[in-house]
């Protein structure tokens, strides 16, 4: 290597030449390879469609071109190569890394995902790897406990029963690492040979009766302004979401003594948070006091985790709810905010991070939260406001880019502690020009492989949908022409829910009828091209819920 250097530091030859050697000879000295894993990956992605707003399909793009360049390979691991998180070379973050499942799963042949968390089951759960031999370091081994949520997440796209039966019944990898969130203690340490940093922070986490001690920067909110001293409900709440998740992934495999077992467990935190970290005064989930559960008032995101983990009542969920809308909160045009506006620390007009910064990460965790609970509607417009902040601060701000985190106050990235948060982050930040441009703007809010159904929100009056949507062994082109018609090719027959009407896909093209009243089209339920109804869907839906749970 240094022998390639020696000759660029005397080369004649031009600029452009220079640049291409030391690009090259970086490659070479990180070990790892980029966007050459996967050179045909523009061919493999999904193709989204959206007259309305074609700059969001421009960050989609975007996106994916930054994802592929954080694609690493690194010898001796058990993933290579895996997804990075776009920080730091031989260094991993559980945190990050299970988020970026959520978008990977949409290009599975080209972004290893969920195939990039055993780099993190491995080295903490097998224990059969050399202390200090292991290649990577694991930034914060008491990262948030979210393996089960993407694997549970990635599932439900793939439908690969052999790799839940596996983690389930062989490895135990979710059990193990419930049980080793439990019982780490602090100041432990993960010793790697990672060329850079190889001992990991120090652990923080500590569980109690009714809780866990954690910390800002193991928690993923590095500055927030929680308590230290207090019980964090982001942290229980994971385990709870961990706990239930376990639970129907074991149905799922036919080890109904297993569910039955996590089942057990997640109501038995589901109780412990609804009565303890529960405020009826402000309607409200809060960290709390240990020794007195006197609630520590201060809103973040975290608080959302309650909902995420199917926690919270109706009434429950309504009332946090009223905080996502409040533009004092989380909402406004910039929602998602990473401490509530009203907060005496709320960072303007930059949001130091995580004392305001919009992050991606809990604001589609929170997104999904909210839709547990039927608020779709609310959970599409935050997500609309959300990407169209970032498409703003992509069209007018140097470089042009997607970003670790953004302002709440103005089109531009986030800062900390005055200087600009990392660009090209994709990374987690690429959930919104992916998952949410998706999931809530192009309106396919649920893609089950396992039911073999995708359900479309059909609700604007341009030409929209999605080509090349793979989900199981499905491969399916949706497209609304803007006018009068929905045209589907697929591989494969699945059932395609529009507006709650079921339509009955055949391998081959079909099309389907569309009427459009006051600016919003709608489909008959009674069409002849195999529109099935309501009922139908009912069942259906019904169908799928028994097969999942008995």
């Amino acid at each position: 290597m240094l022998y390639w250097f020696s000759i660029f530091n005397n080369f004649e030859g031009t600029l452009m030449i220079r640049l291409m050697i030391a690009i090259t000879c970086a490659a070479l000295v990180n070990g790892f390879a980029n966007a050459e894993h996967y050179p045909n990956w523009r061919e493999t992605v999904p193709i989204p469609v959206y007259e309305k707003e074609p700059g969001y399909v421009e960050l989609y793009w975007k996106a994916w071109e930054l994802a592929q360049k954080k694609i690493k390979t690194q010898p001796n691991l058990p993933q290579s190569p895996y997804m990075d998180e776009a920080l730091k070379d031989h260094t991993i973050w559980i945190w990050d890394t299970t988020f970026m499942v959520l978008f990977c799963k949409y290009a599975p042949d080209v972004c290893p995902g969920v195939e990039s968390l055993n780099n993190f089951y491995v080295p903490l759960l097998d224990n059969n790897i050399a202390p200090a031999s292991y290649p990577l370091n694991i930034r914060h081994p008491d990262n948030p406990p979210l393996f089960s949520w993407a694997e549970y997440d990635n599932y439900k796209f793939t439908d690969d029963t052999a790799h839940i039966d596996k983690l389930i019944n062989e490895t135990q990898y979710l059990q193990k690492h419930f049980e080793w969130f439990d019982n780490v203690q602090p100041g432990w340490q993960f010793e790697s040979n990672a060329e850079q940093i190889k001992i990991s922070a120090k652990t923080e986490l500590k569980k109690v009766e009714y809780g866990y001690y954690w910390g800002a920067t193991p928690s993923g909110m590095d500055n927030t302004p929680r308590k230290r001293d207090g019980l964090w409900v982001d942290a229980i709440s994971q385990q709870a979401l961990s706990a239930l998740y376990i639970s129907r992934l074991s149905r799922e495999v036919g080890r109904q003594d297993e569910a039955d077992k996590w089942q057990a467990q997640y109501d038995e935190l589901k109780n412990i948070i609804n009565t303890y970290y529960w405020d009826e005064e402000d309607g409200f989930y809060y960290d709390i006091d240990a020794s007195n559960f006197v609630p520590l008032k201060v809103k973040t995101p975290a608080s959302f985790w309650p909902l995420l983990a199917e926690v919270s009542s109706q009434q429950q969920a309504k009332r946090m709810l009223e905080y996502v809308l409040d533009p004092n909160t989380f909402g406004g045009d910039r929602p998602w905010v990473s401490v509530a506006r009203n907060d005496p620390s709320f960072s303007v007009p930059d949001g130091n991070y995580w004392q305001g910064g919009i992050w991606l990460p809990t604001a589609y965790m929170a997104t999904k939260a909210i839709e547990k609970y039927g608020y779709r509607k609310e959970a599409d417009e935050t997500a609309e406001k959300l990407l169209s902040h970032m498409l703003r601060t992509y069209k007018t701000y140097l470089p042009h880019t997607i970003w670790e985190s953004y302002s709440p106050t103005r089109d531009t990235p986030a800062k900390h502690e005055g200087l600009v948060v990392r660009e090209d982050f994709c990374g987690w930040s690429a959930l919104g020009p992916i998952s949410l441009f998706i999931e809530n703007i192009l309106g396919f809010h649920t893609i089950d492989a396992q039911k073999n159904i995708v359900q479309w929100r059909l609700d604007n009056q341009s030409k929209h949908g999605i080509k090349r949507l793979k989900f199981g062994a499905t491969e399916t082109d949706i497209l609304y022409d803007g006018d009068h018609e929905i045209k589907v090719k697929s591989n494969k027959a699945y059932t395609l829910v529009v507006n709650d009407v079921a339509l009955k896909i055949k391998p081959g093209e079909q099309g389907f009828p569309v009427t459009v009243n006051n600016g919003i089209p709608s489909i008959s339920t009674t069409n002849g091209s195999g529109g099935v109804g309501e009922i139908a869907l009912m069942m259906l839906l019904l169908a799928g819920w028994l097969r999942r749970y008995y």
